[in-house]
Formats: C-alpha cells, structure tokens, sequence
C-alpha cells in the first residue's frame, strides 16, 4: 500500500502543478487555456506531442515555455477537458466570395 499511496500523491502533485500553469481568460483567446504570461494554447501542445512532436522541438518552436509546462500538457487536457461544443468557424454560414466553374470537355 505505501508504494501506491506514494505514486497517487506524485500523480496528484503533478495534476497540481498542470492546473496552476495554466490560465483560462474570456479576454485571452477566448477563453481557450493557455500557459500563464503567454498565448500559447495547452491542448495545442498536446496534440503536438500526440501526434508525435519531441518535447526538443516544441521547446524550440515555443522558448517562451519550460520543458515541464510541455511535458505536463497532456494531462492538463485529460484532466481538465474543454467544455461545450467545439468554437465554430466564423465563415461557416457564409457564402463563398467566388464559385469557380470548370466546364468539361466533350468527348469526340
């Protein structure tokens, strides 16, 4: 039982520290979480590691964010899913500016 209790108290350490390095702001994209002193969104660090992304290169790509922020963001997103439906696209019920038509060539 001790070498359980141990890793659930890591574990609940570092959901701690996921929830405390991120921030969720109406006024800051919209209210999408995002690392604190940045906009950088959580979930989209995560999808960059899901998808195969090394820490390295994020770090890289991102030097404004410490390797534990980027390692901690896919539990931040297991932990802490968005809620609601999805943001829908602004131009989703628009018409399109300009319809290209192509007429095809007869056969002979």
């Amino acid at each position: 039982m001790k070498t359980a209790r141990k890793d659930v108290e890591r574990e609940l350490k570092r959901l701690h520290k996921a929830r405390r390095m991120a921030v969720s702001d109406p006024e800051i994209m919209g209210g999408t979480p995002v690392y604190h002193g940045t906009r950088v969104p959580v979930d989209m660090i995560a999808a960059m590691l899901a998808q195969g992304a090394s820490t390295q290169e994020i770090l890289e790509g991102y030097p404004s964010l410490k390797q534990e922020q980027v390692e901690l963001a896919p539990l931040y997103v297991a932990a802490f899913p968005r809620r609601g439906r999805p943001a829908r696209h602004l131009w989703a019920k628009q018409k399109p500016l300009h319809v290209a038509r192509y007429k095809l060539a007869k056969k002979a």
